[in-house]
């Protein structure tokens, strides 16, 4: 059975190869919190406010002017200068596999002699900095406007703490030119990759018929515009009226106690005042409330598009917008997150942030970070003793370990750090209870054995269950269903559905468990997605559209149409990929039309990454969708142009000549892509079935073994292994296959299906029932599944067990 589309700009092949590709990004409550309210705008004027930049807000707004400099937004991307450079550039080398970068310095500016896309040592001029701390990288200028990030960079740490060194981003392996991850290709590309949030309105400028670059930006680095907004009505205020007391208005004071201004007509968007909202200890409560419930979310909205892993869907975003009417951001995606929700790969704090109680109880980021020095509020665990009461948290009787030492600290077992580009360690911000009974189980990490690497998860399960006899260890979390869903195990659909119903669960968390239900599980899933795709919260609308993809044609344009006039960019142009193959007799005339003009939407987001392959792969998906196989064929071959080692581009074009019916023409990009990437399971997968229907049965199943072997996380791959070992007769060996993948992938429909048909044809008659119960229970509304039960039933009534054994 082929996967469901994936959501927007991921490029998938249609079945019988599905292959995903996932766009590189930046790199990304109260539970019943609904979207965040639009923020308050200045009046209404005949002209757009203007960016004025960072010097005229500093004429009026010294004391947050003097914080922000030399912060890590003010640090983000600098001009190279001596004031700027961090590296050490007195003509000392760095060896990497044996390739040489030389930093020097001359007449005042920054080089490095290194290999450069010809394969050959060159001097390169350091245009830029680029970050500060823990380490700095710098940007070189080539052809076509690209500004490129060396993959050496400066540790600034401390020399005491492995600091002041040049080093190599990949340290483990060599990467020659010719290598994507090399620096001068896309994926070092500061244009492409890391603009948007190291720059203040950032405009990319890509001319994709001269694949050129013209990028702009207000201000080279994160400026007071790339939070406030625009400030030239602010200032054209300002200049006309009196601050303060004179204004009619009380004097306020900071956070730090110091005057400041209070947000005046003209900005963009008005935080809410710090004295709104206080953090009070009540009686003898020991964790602070709010004195007033956090009036909106517009603070995590302005800070979310730069700290979360999301795609871009269109430029000129003002702070404070709702994130999904710019961006799409991720779920709790594998690869991402681990199954509980934990940070793996870089993403950037906002996903992490939404599951936690922090936020559900009105925490916003500025409770624990000043906004323009981004320094904490408080050191150690002084920080979090400005909520929870230190003689109750802040002591052995609660944290267990030896005061003044590590495990001491609130953040080593609370907000638990995963190190990035070798030195950068990030902290996890969902404040999760360490839970090492999850380990045992699912095999996530926990800050336990974090710290305690000698030891077992299951020795720290024990000794966490022992200091706290009355606590969460044990206790349901919603990572069982999500690990589930991810495997597609029995039950994933009622778990996930109660996860997805359950409003006392974080919102990422009810939308991660939509988007992992199938329609096709039949039981509640069906009923989950409906009420997910009505919901008023985005988030589990975005969840519900990825599940609904699963949906019948008929039951998604019903459900999903209504989506294309979504308040949310993000939703309207989902629910257009979900309905791109949805037949013309589903669709009322009006809902067609509409539907054209979201998949115009839908093309300009694309087109906003043309410069990526991705975003070719994804507008020939859609004109495959379509049925316009040229139009799809002219974007498979421009992602090539401007990315020939991108492996989607050639597995696309293979499955495209089989549906225009040269299929004898796939096998040259299928090789292609094998001789572009020979350890991507994906293209081996495709070859193998490409050469089943060539009627070259040896090869193809060397091919579906290899995919199999290279991917063994895949269920599908297993299954076409299994079934090809079966076409040459040794059906005993394919009843294994299909059985040890089932130790990986229990609720997979179509695995479970051939063992339960492989024992029913070898005679083992017990073997096939329990595989046929097992189908039925997982899928009970399966027809499928039932029939074959019901045959296998009648069959063993009359037919006598085969012996066990590995006959054939």
């Amino acid at each position: 059975m082929p996967a469901p589309p994936a959501p927007l700009l991921l490029a998938v092949v249609p079945a019988p190869a599905v292959l995903l590709a996932v766009v590189l990004v930046t790199i990304g409550c109260d539970r019943a919190t609904r979207d965040a309210p639009a923020p308050t705008r200045a009046a209404a004027s005949a002209s757009p406010a203007a960016y004025v930049g960072s010097q005229r807000c500093a004429e009026c707004h010294a004391t947050e002017t003097a914080r922000w400099q030399g912060s890590h937004h003010d640090a983000a991307m600098q001009d190279a200068t001596p004031e700027t450079v961090r590296g050490a550039f007195d003509g000392r080398s760095l060896d990497h596999f044996g390739e040489l970068s030389t930093f020097f310095a001359r007449d005042g500016r920054y080089f490095v002699n290194t290999v450069g896309p010809d394969g050959e040592n060159a001097d390169f001029e350091v245009a830029y900095t680029f970050g500060v701390e823990p380490l700095q990288q710098y940007l070189v200028r080539l052809p076509g406007g690209r500004l490129q990030a060396l993959a050496t960079a400066w540790d600034t740490r401390p020399a005491a703490a492995g600091g002041q060194r040049w080093f190599h981003l990949n340290a483990d392996e060599p990467i020659p030119a010719d290598d994507v991850l090399h620096w001068t290709k896309l994926s070092q590309r500061w244009n492409a990759q890391c603009a948007e949030c190291h720059s203040t309105d950032l405009r990319k400028g890509y001319d994709a018929d001269e694949q050129v670059y013209e990028t702009r930006w207000a201000e080279l680095d994160v400026a007071c515009e790339a939070c406030h907004g625009p400030g030239s009505r602010h200032v054209a205020w300002a200049a006309d009226a009196p601050r303060g007391d004179a204004a009619g208005e009380p004097a306020l004071r900071d956070g730090a106690g110091e005057p400041a201004l209070r947000d005046g007509p003209g900005l963009v968007v008005r935080f809410e005042p710090w004295h709104e909202g206080r953090w009070r200890f009540q009686g003898e409560q020991p964790i602070a409330r709010r004195t007033a419930p956090l009036a909106s979310h517009v603070e995590l909205e302005t800070c979310a598009p730069c700290h979360a892993r999301r795609s871009t869907l269109r430029e000129g975003r003002l702070p404070g917008e709702p994130l999904l009417d710019s961006h799409r951001p991720a779920l709790l995606e594998p690869g991402l997150y681990e199954a509980d929700g934990q940070i793996r790969d870089e993403v950037y704090v906002w996903g992490s942030f939404l599951q936690s109680r922090m936020y559900a109880a009105g925490v916003t980021c500025s409770d624990c970070h000043e906004p323009h020095s981004l320094a904490l509020r408080a050191e150690g665990n002084a920080l979090c003793g400005q909520c929870h009461q230190p003689a109750v948290y802040d002591v052995e009787a609660h944290h267990h370990h030896v005061p003044e030492r590590a495990g001491a600290d609130c953040v080593s077992c609370h907000l638990p750090a995963r190190t990035y580009m070798q030195v950068d360690a990030r902290r996890d911000h969902s404040f999760r209870v360490p839970r090492p009974d999850l380990s045992v189980s699912l095999g996530t990490p926990n800050a336990c054995t974090d710290c305690h690497a000698d030891r077992p998860a299951r020795w720290a399960a024990e000794v966490v269950a022992g200091w706290f006899p009355g606590g969460r260890s044990g206790t349901p979390h919603y990572a069982e269903a999500l690990a589930a869903g991810r495997r597609r195990a029995p039950g994933a659909a009622e778990a996930l559905a109660s996860v997805a119903g359950d409003a006392r669960q974080p919102v990422l968390v009810r939308a991660t468990a939509l988007s992992l239900l199938d329609a096709r599980w039949g039981g509640p899933a069906p009923d989950a997605l409906e009420a997910g795709l009505r919901d008023s919260h985005a988030l589990l609308r975005l969840g519900a559209v990825e599940g609904a993809r699963t949906l019948a044609p008929a039951a998604r344009a019903a459900l999903v149409a209504p989506l294309l006039d979504d308040e949310r960019l993000a939703l309207r142009l989902d629910a257009a990929r979900a309905l791109a193959d949805v037949p013309a007799e589903h669709w009322s005339a009006p809902q067609r039309s509409r539907f054209a003009a979201t998949l115009g939407e839908l093309r300009r987001a694309l087109a906003l990454d043309a410069d990526r392959p991705e975003s070719h792969v994804g507008l020939g998906l859609l004109a495959l969708q379509q049925g316009d196989f040229e139009a799809a064929r002219e974007a498979y071959q421009a992602a090539l142009a401007i990315a020939p080692w991108f492996v989607p581009a050639y597995v696309n074009l293979a499955d495209l000549e089989q549906r225009s019916g040269r299929d004898a023409e796939g096998e040259a990009w299928l090789r292609k892509a094998i001789a572009v990437a020979p350890d991507l399971a994906e293209p081996h997968h495709a070859l193998g079935l490409w050469l089943v229907r060539a009627g070259r049965g040896d090869e193809a199943e060397s091919e579906l073994a290899r995919a199999a072997a290279i991917a063994p996380e895949s269920a599908r791959f297993a299954f076409a292994h299994a079934l090809i070992v079966d076409a040459r007769g040794a059906r005993a060996e394919a009843l294994a296959l299909a059985e040890a993948a089932l130790e990986r992938h229990a609720g997979d429909r179509d695995l479970r299906i051939a063992a339960a048909s492989f024992a029913g044809a070898l005679g083992r008659r017990e073997q096939a029932l329990a595989h046929a119960r097992e189908l039925v229970s997982a899928w009970p509304d399966d027809a499928e599944a039932r029939a074959l039960l019901a045959e296998l039933e009648k069959r063993a009534e009359t037919a006598p067990e085969a012996p066990a054994g590995p006959t054939d």
